[in-house]
């Protein structure tokens, strides 16, 4: 058997976005706005990911109660994991494990440590203006990194 093929994918609004990895090594990562438009939208576009990239495991984001996240934004990663989960793969869901005081400062240690995703990391907007789209590959991987680094979670 070859290495382990890690896919997380996160959402935000506006935004559906995945990080694949082989092994410990990070392949490719790609964004979506049009999935994010509804949960079919999100289905056929989780379909395709997987059909191209073949993982082994798809990683999902379980959302705790009193996220911010919206009703819309909710539905996509839900509908994400039950394409997951009806593939003959590992569909895990996770919490989002928070370690930096911000999401800026998680971008650039991520970037730091994987160099070739550098470029797409966001950088702290205006207080006036929303989140950068790409900081859903943030995301992305810190819920891969829980597979990837070994979780602290109980499954």
């Amino acid at each position: 058997m070859g290495r382990l093929r890690v896919m997380a994918v996160a959402a935000g609004t506006g935004r559906i976005g995945y990080v694949l990895f082989v092994g410990k090594t990070l392949k490719h990562w790609a964004m979506s706005g049009k999935a994010s438009r509804s949960p079919e939208f999100a289905a056929a576009q989780a379909k395709r990911w997987i059909d191209e990239l073949r993982p082994d495991v798809v990683i999902t984001e379980k959302i705790p109660e009193g996220s911010r996240k919206g009703e819309r934004t909710r539905q996509v990663i839900a509908a994400v994991a039950r394409v997951a989960r009806n593939r003959v793969l590992n569909d895990i869901v996770l919490p989002r494990i928070r370690t930096y005081k911000n999401k800026y400062e998680e971008a650039a240690a991520l970037a730091k440590r994987f160099p070739e995703i550098g470029p797409w990391m966001p950088k702290r907007p205006p207080i006036w203006e929303s989140e950068p789209r790409n900081a859903v590959y943030i995301d992305a991987l810190a819920l891969a990194l829980g597979i990837i680094d070994g979780s602290p979670h109980q499954f």
